[in-house]
């Protein structure tokens, strides 16, 4: 994807850009979380425009330049018609689209309305499409030192819905602290926890996504605003995100999103059998260890009660990774609430689980429980000591 930069001598020169795959979006964090007054189009033509930004030089006239041919793959636009399309997407992201940012100063809150991309300019008879970024937006894409989340272009080029591209964007956000703080340490455990199952009220996810006034319904939202965009997002991003509502009396107050990363490719292609007899033994051992934990799970009695409170079905015993991960990492903390409230104190856990399950959570079961015991133990902890 080819980008025009400025020499010094002011002669336009074409640069080839990484492939889309290693493309990167970097925006600082209260843009992330600002509204978003457009569309998707308008969105993603932004991002791809971002993109194209390097964060560490100054921004020559707060211009970048795209090639039309590339706008065209990026959005999948093959017909006959795809000028004219080019061009109404343009005038509508001018027309409607800008951000409203909310950022904490030192005395309160500080409220901006930016028109992002004011001036787009093109001809019919070449493939430059030139796009000048306003001077008010600039603080947020360049120099960024801190308080900043970057995401894979690629990812977003594959979302399909407002909605899809607001959460990606916030998820990452919150995800990116995950891996931060998880490396560079500054944060309690469960302060980095709280990033990879970051928590929103329903009233502030509304403001982000622009649904203040729309989807009243609670089930229309979840199915709009929710569950659509996360299918998208697990089918074609690099993450995996399952979440819960948490009631308020009888309203969803809020909602927590549990995020995981998909693991990527080992490139063993190159490793052959009798080559790499470590990688094979490491692996055998690994797997053997999996099917031992398997095994353990499937004579568990919390395996029965997973069971009967329809918490886990007769398929889902026959994944071994998966009762492996139980045995492992949900079982001994049943263990502890078993010492405390005895066996009984596990039935009724389970119970009260399986009643506020949401379907969407099933996906990810073992992650499911484990959060739920998890958020449960310290409750009885202080119960036993007061």
């Amino acid at each position: 994807m080819p980008i025009i930069s400025e020499k010094q001598n002011n002669q336009k020169q074409v640069l080839t850009l990484n492939e889309l795959e290693k493309r990167k979006v970097v925006e600082h964090n209260s843009l992330i979380t600002s509204i978003a007054k457009m569309d998707k189009t308008p969105l993603k033509m932004f991002e791809l425009a971002v993109s194209c930004i390097d964060t560490e030089k100054p921004l020559e006239d707060n211009t970048v330049y795209l090639s039309k041919r590339d706008l065209f793959a990026f959005f999948k636009v093959s017909d006959n018609d795809k000028h004219s399309r080019f061009k109404e997407a343009v005038e509508k992201m001018q027309k409607q689209a800008f951000f409203k940012i909310k950022e904490k100063k030192e005395h309160g809150f500080e409220f901006e309305n930016i028109v992002p991309i004011p001036y787009v300019k093109w001809t019919d008879y070449n493939d430059e499409v030139l796009i000048r970024f306003s001077p008010e937006i600039i603080p947020y894409l360049v120099n960024l030192k801190k308080n900043f989340t970057q995401h894979a272009l690629s990812d977003i080029a594959e979302l399909n819905s407002k909605y899809s591209i607001i959460l990606y964007r916030w998820l990452s956000m919150n995800y990116n602290q995950y891996e931060h703080y998880s490396v560079k340490g500054g944060r309690r455990a469960d302060q980095v926890e709280s990033y990879r199952n970051p928590s929103i009220s329903v009233k502030e996810l509304r403001i982000m996504t622009d649904t203040i006034n729309e989807y009243k319904d609670m089930n229309n939202f979840t199915k709009k605003v929710l569950n659509k965009p996360l299918e998208e997002m697990n089918a074609h991003t690099s993450f995996n995100v399952t979440y819960e509502k948490v009631k308020k009396g009888r309203s969803i107050d809020s909602i927590i999103f549990h995020i995981t990363k998909k693991p990527v490719a080992r490139n063993d292609f190159y490793k052959l059998e009798e080559q790499d007899p470590i990688y094979l033994q490491d692996k055998a051992n690994k797997e053997q260890a999996e099917e031992l934990l398997a095994g353990k799970a499937l004579k568990s009695k919390y395996t029965k009660l997973l069971l009967d409170n329809m918490l886990l079905s007769p398929y889902e015993m026959t994944d071994t990774s998966l009762m492996a991960g139980l045995q492992a990492h949900v079982y001994p903390l049943y263990d502890e609430l078993k010492a405390l409230r005895g066996l009984n104190g596990v039935k009724d856990h389970l119970a009260y689980v399986s009643s506020k399950q949401e379907a969407y959570s099933k996906r990810n079961i073992a992650k499911y429980l484990k959060k739920a015991i998890e958020q449960y133990l310290p409750t009885v902890k202080r119960q036993d000591l007061s």
